[in-house]
């Protein structure tokens, strides 16, 4: 009993990630301008200015380490 669900455990977190691809039909959806990483620049400038202003740090999300000079 326990290696039929150990089995069927496996075999269900194996195919479970199967299909990860853009399927050519939701491209359209995907090129849109507000799907976009950096859709809302102002938001990502506010965003960068209220964490270097905490943090003492300049570069926003692109460094790693505090103000204090820790890394």
């Amino acid at each position: 009993m326990k290696k039929t669900i150990l089995t069927a455990a496996i075999i269900a977190s194996l195919s479970a990630c199967s299909n990860l691809g853009v399927e050519p039909w939701e491209k359209d959806q995907l090129a849109r301008a507000d799907m976009a990483l950096d859709a809302e620049k102002l938001d990502y400038a506010l965003d960068d200015h209220i964490y270097f202003s905490k943090e003492g740090t300049s570069g926003g999300r692109a460094f790693a380490g505090g103000g204090c000079g820790c890394n």
